[in-house]
């Protein structure tokens, strides 16, 4: 198989015209002047031609060129036109604007495809929880043993209504680039995951454009060192529906008065259907997987998840779990 020249370009970048807005998340992988490869396993891209950039995301865009990430490739390059190619490609090619165009960038990642996957298995995981739940401060904020309690006690902010300041925390999301940055533990037993690297240019998750599928697809998650999307997403668990000779039917069964269940309510368990793709429900990643902002807690947190031990602090088995307390 033909190695890929470029292994995260076409994914981050989404048109010519959103060059500027994109460049945060490519140079997170590529480096600020593309002197590096991307995860470690891409060609450096700023030792490629303009007419190799240009060939390269063609081809992506036609589907005849590419090995593992083909599919991935073809997905994000796919709006482009041949005049947004050969204008990005200048861009790349003009060296230096990229790094003017952004303050600051996570740092790339520069081991090799096979190294990331061991530097991931061994990387830190940290318990987000730790200072929230310090017993010394649920006794302090705790107002159930207070004798007295003051207006300062009650707002979030510690202080008197007159003096309250109601501008928010400025939360800081800087985070370290998509395969070197720590996990977070858990919150509970197959909890969604946080997103624990940073998301510059990676968001928003449109229908048409998910670039977390490029790192996080079972079929490439290993050698990207990535956290693989679970078997409960590319699973359908809505009951099969239709409509036909003026009778709703639901999982083969008629709804209604006269049917054979009273409404859809009845149906407690809908049979899985296991797909070949992603289901359009899940598609949306940041629905339930989050950034973490680095910004201290409001109040102190008494919740202590049951059964969170060993391997359910970094991963899940939900797909063995989901009939539990149903069945």
């Amino acid at each position: 198989m033909k190695m890929v020249k470029m292994i995260m370009l076409g994914s981050l970048l989404t048109a010519s015209s959103v060059y500027a807005a994109s460049t945060a998340a490519c140079l997170g992988c590529h480096g600020q002047n593309f002197e590096k490869k991307a995860l470690g396993v891409s060609k450096v891209v700023k030792d490629m031609s303009k007419e190799d950039i240009v060939k390269a995301l063609e081809g992506y865009r036609k589907g005849t060129y590419g090995g593992a990430m083909k599919s991935v490739m073809q997905g994000q390059v796919s709006k482009l036109s041949s005049t947004d190619i050969n204008a990005l490609a200048d861009a790349i090619k003009g060296g230096g604007s990229a790094k003017a165009e952004t303050k600051s960038a996570p740092t790339a990642a520069t081991t090799t495809s096979a190294t990331a996957s061991t530097a991931t298995a061994a990387t830190k995981v940290i318990d987000i929880n730790k200072d929230a739940v310090d017993p010394n401060r649920i006794s302090k904020e705790d107002l159930g043993n207070k004798k007295e309690v003051t207006e300062e006690m009650l707002g979030l902010r510690k202080t008197t209504l007159f003096d309250e300041n109601v501008e928010p925390a400025k939360a800081d999301y800087s985070r370290g680039a998509p395969g070197v940055a720590d996990r977070f533990e858990r919150a509970y037993v197959n909890a969604p995951p946080m997103i624990p690297h940073s998301v510059d240019g990676l968001l928003p998750i449109t229908g048409k454009d998910n670039k977390c599928l490029g790192c996080h697809m079972p079929n490439v998650a290993k050698s990207m060192g990535a956290t693989p999307i679970p078997p409960t997403h590319f699973t359908n668990y809505r009951p099969t529906t239709v409509y036909k000779n003026g009778e709703l039917i639901k999982e083969g069964k008629v709804v209604g008065p006269k049917g054979d269940i009273g409404n859809v309510g009845d149906i407690k368990i809908a049979k899985a259907k296991k797909l070949g793709h992603l289901y359009q429900g899940r598609y949306n990643c940041s629905q339930c997987h989050a950034p973490q902002a680095k910004v201290k807690t409001a109040v102190a947190n008494t919740f202590k998840p049951d059964g969170l031990t060993g391997e359910f602090k970094t991963h899940s088995k939900l797909i063995d779990m989901m009939d539990d307390g149903v069945k």
